[in-house]
């Protein structure tokens, strides 16, 4: 019985695992308490999440990696092996190959360290692969033929946009607005326009239930709780999917114009495949309700979000070092 590759997907919101052998076997958050008295970290993933509204003063709630970039090296290590000891389970004989998804646009540096934290966690074999390569493959793109196909990977922290071709990235751009970036703007629009406080986990349940980045014939409406801003005291106010377009606007152009300058940088070959094959959209702000008819409208290009949007990049990353295997033989 071979060992299992691994494929790991550190986000910056959720990290997953994939195994070749069992499929997707671990999904829970990036976060990490700490203990400043003891210098000790307490919880991991989902215990620390448990744990997070109920941190005394002594405890720190530590993200390591913040818009798609690693900000505590020896805090991401330690959630590394924690999460491939969780995924292998005690009976590993043999150490895996893993492979784990990096952004596109991470320096020299940061590839070295994230390659050492992999090692330290166990591993036999480290393979690092690119966002938009592990979602393509994810995706079921036969990223091993010369074809042009055009990937955007939106996820929480970042949105990456590229090209590929023979299993590699011809032209690419990440920007630092995802699905948190919608967070934060409907929090901001809520409170202006309504005088009402909510919690970014607020600011989520209505991004998934009515938020649009491209007009409805009839829009949706939801009923919101929380703060008054003026009196302290709670309140309820009735928002449209409308309004919450308004609100996204910003960002889903921004995501729109990273598209179109990527579009604009790409040789006419590909192009050309690009518009024959379409436009592949993954990650979790993908499912925005709206956003492949928005990057249809403007670019012209037909757009297609895939199923499962959110585990794609994991799902790519664990197949990778047997895409590569078929592409070397």
């Amino acid at each position: 019985m071979p060992a299992s590759d691994i494929g790991i997907d550190l986000g910056t919101r959720n990290s997953l695992v994939y195994s070749t052998g069992k499929g997707l076997i671990l999904n829970e958050p990036s976060i990490v308490v700490y203990d400043k008295d003891t210098e000790k970290i307490r919880a991991i993933g989902e215990e620390a999440r448990q744990m997070a509204g109920h941190l005394t003063s002594n405890m720190e709630l530590i993200r390591p990696i913040r818009q798609g970039v690693i900000t505590d090296y020896t805090v991401l290590e330690k959630m590394l092996k924690y999460f491939v000891s969780k995924a292998l389970g005690r009976r590993a004989f043999r150490k895996p190959r893993i492979s784990i998804c990096v952004p596109s646009g991470i320096t020299e540096i940061e590839r070295k360290a994230v390659e050492e934290a992999t090692y330290q966690s166990g591993a036999r074999e480290v393979y690092l692969v690119e966002e938009p390569i592990a979602a393509a493959i994810g995706a079921g793109v036969d990223v091993t033929r010369p074809y042009g196909n055009l990937v955007v990977d939106i996820g929480a922290g970042t949105t990456d946009v590229a090209v590929i071709s023979i299993a590699g990235v011809v032209v690419s751009g990440t920007i630092k607005v995802a699905g948190d970036a919608f967070d934060q703007a409907i929090l901001s629009y809520v409170r202006q326009n309504h005088s009402l406080f909510i919690g970014e986990e607020a600011a989520e349940k209505i991004k998934i239930a009515i938020g649009t980045a491209s007009e409805e014939a009839n829009p949706r409406t939801m009923e919101v709780k929380g703060r008054n801003i003026m009196t302290g005291l709670p309140k309820v106010a009735v928002i449209t999917s409308e309004e919450i377009r308004v609100a996204l606007k910003d960002a889903t152009n921004q995501v729109v114009e990273l598209v179109h300058s990527v579009l604009e940088k790409t040789p006419p070959e590909l192009a050309a495949d690009i518009v024959e094959r379409g436009i592949v959209l993954t990650g979790g702000g993908a499912m925005l309700h709206g956003m492949d008819t928005l990057i249809e409208q403007r670019t012209g290009v037909n757009t297609l979000t895939v199923q499962d949007a959110m585990n794609v990049v994991a799902v790519g990353t664990g197949k990778y070092a047997e895409v590569m295997a078929k592409m070397e033989s």
